[in-house]
């Protein structure tokens, strides 16, 4: 698992997905949420604005990733 630290709260998920190099960019970011492949908190998630703050885990594939506030 990895941490990503981030400087602000809250962070869209799809941003998130996109900005750590889990799709390639932020249309695909958009369709793997909206497909349900991606997971918060063990949870299916579908909103692909989602607000992601500390203290969440996202799944996508075989990446987890745990946010923490830098």
């Amino acid at each position: 698992m990895n941490i990503v630290e981030i400087t602000k709260e809250p962070v869209e998920l799809y941003k998130i997905l996109k900005f750590e190099g889990m799709v390639a960019s932020g249309g695909e970011a958009k369709m793997a949420v909206a497909e349900g492949h991606v997971l918060v908190n063990g949870e299916v998630e579908t909103r692909k604005r989602r607000k992601i703050v500390s203290g969440d885990m996202i799944e996508f594939g075989d990446e987890k990733i745990q946010v923490q506030r830098a």
